[in-house]
């Protein structure tokens, strides 16, 4: 059986990125590129030719690094993508890192060896080796979600969002709030959002927040909404950072025979179809993930013929008032 470059990192003792990065001609130690030049002569190991039947300067393939496909922002931010490459004459591949950032990286070694002509990034973060790949590649990189100034990047401008909603909430009364977040190390919707949301409250006075945590995942997103609602819990609305965490809330008051929105009212970030047809119908912000799918693509054909694009383009939102609001 033909060796992977996981065979060939497991052999070696480094990691996969680090092959990938020493097959590409990328920075390596001494020590290292000598322990992987002999595993590779021992093993007979053959790199992928895909990438030698490619021309780098005429190659009609863009790839798109993905954290993950069961997500709603991401399968229509991917639409808009393939919408518009296909209208370009250009194909996509797509990369999916399940949210390990070393297989994000590594993912961006692998792909400019398939000699693609760019590189759509959705990522939670930029770190000093996502530059260091970006910069050993050499492939034209547009960042989406996420801003970072090196990178051109395309975003929703989420403290906007997050400041929009805080002031709806507020506007109906609701001095006493719940924030349910996600992980800082997303820095568009773990920060941003928060902080949004957080000059709101703060520009009104007198108001008393509790900031929790959960994942992505609507039943992680249940069970800490469980383990708030059984707690000594006395506000009236739960303001989450994605729709997710909404749905997982509004499950677990139903659980625990909570009515919303006339015993605890409840917010999302997303617009996500499901919250239009959910009971109550959810109040949320809407992002236009599919345009702006459509305008990375453009941007990334830009980047990939050397045609002038902006550094950031931030994309609009709306917010939705729905039914799981109410007046307090």
């Amino acid at each position: 059986m033909s060796k992977t470059i996981s065979d060939i990192a497991q052999i070696a003792g480094v990691a996969k990125s680090t092959v990938s990065r020493y097959l590409n001609g990328g920075s390596v130690s001494v020590n290292t590129r000598q322990k992987l030049e002999q595993v590779i002569r021992e093993t007979g190991y053959v790199p992928n030719t895909f990438a030698q039947s490619l021309k780098a300067k005429n190659a009609s393939i863009i790839g798109t690094i993905v954290p993950r496909l069961d997500s709603f922002a991401t399968s229509h931010t991917l639409m808009g993508i393939d919408d518009q490459l296909r209208q370009f004459g250009y194909r996509m591949i797509i990369s999916n890192t399940s949210q390990d950032m070393n297989r994000e990286i590594e993912a961006i070694y692998e792909l400019a060896r398939q000699k693609i002509a760019g590189i759509i990034l959705l990522a939670a973060r930029i770190t000093d080796d996502h530059l260091v790949a970006i910069h050993e590649t050499g492939v034209p990189v547009l960042l989406v979600g996420q801003q970072h100034e090196q990178i051109h990047s395309l975003i929703h401008n989420d403290y906007e969002a997050g400041y929009d909603l805080g002031r709806y909430v507020l506007s109906k009364g609701h001095r006493r709030l719940v924030y349910l977040g996600v992980t800082e190390q997303d820095i568009a919707v773990g920060i941003r959002r928060k902080e949004g949301f957080a000059r709101a409250v703060e520009e009104i006075g007198g108001c008393q927040v509790d900031y929790y945590e959960t994942s992505f995942r609507i039943p992680d997103a249940r069970e800490a909404a469980i383990d708030i609602l059984s707690g000594d819990f006395d506000a009236s609305v739960i303001v989450c950072a994605t729709d997710n965490i909404a749905l997982g809330v509004m499950k677990a008051a139903y659980q625990q025979g909570i009515r919303i929105p006339e015993e605890l009212s409840v917010t999302g970030f997303g617009g996500y179809d499901v919250t239009e047809v959910v009971h109550p119908a959810l109040t949320t912000v809407r992002y236009p993930y599919t345009e702006a799918g459509k305008i990375a693509a453009r941007n990334i054909i830009h980047l990939v013929n050397n045609q002038q694009v902006k550094m950031v383009t931030t994309m609009d939102h709306q917010l939705l008032e729905r039914e799981s609001v109410d007046k307090y």
